[in-house]
């Protein structure tokens, strides 16, 4: 293995190329952890100015309070409101995965039952069976495959 100065130079072009990317990908995350840091900041300012004027509502009396308190509940709704669809967004992936999880478990039943009825019926009747057995194993594999592909889809959409 013989080493060059031009392969130590182009090897050095190729260090500082990558470093001047991630000194310009450094000086990105520190400008947008500045801009969050600065949104953040104004947040707890917006929080603060808004229990301070809930607080001052409550002081000044009923019908003072009623004016202000109509300015400031739409943001306090909003929050909680949120706060529920989030609630029962999170719930109601859960009962479609339960859902799924139901209909998987009856499927595979509903398999298991017809695979024996086609054997009951092809001992009785074993030329009558054949072709139903074959459509049902046809069925099943095409279900199955069906599940697979749907399941791979979710993975990818994840």
């Amino acid at each position: 293995m013989s080493c060059t100065i031009e392969k130590i130079l182009t090897d050095a072009r190729t260090l500082l190329e990558r470093l001047k990317e991630h000194d310009t990908a450094a000086e990105s995350l520190i400008d947008q952890s500045a801009v969050l840091h600065q949104r953040v900041a104004a947040m707890r300012e917006a929080g603060a100015a808004w229990a301070e004027k809930v607080r001052a509502a409550a002081r000044a009396g009923p019908a003072a309070e009623r004016t202000d308190l109509s300015r400031l509940r739409p943001h306090a709704l909003l929050a909680q409101e949120n706060t529920q669809i989030r609630d029962l967004q999170r719930e109601n992936r859960e009962l479609w995965i339960s859902l799924e999880e139901h209909q998987d478990a009856l499927e595979l039943i509903m398999s298991k039952y017809r695979k024996q009825m086609l054997q009951l019926l092809q001992g009785r009747k074993s030329e009558d069976a054949e072709p139903a057995l074959n459509v049902h194993q046809a069925n099943s594999l095409v279900r199955w495959d069906g599940k697979i592909l749907l399941k791979l889809c979710e993975l990818q959409h994840v």
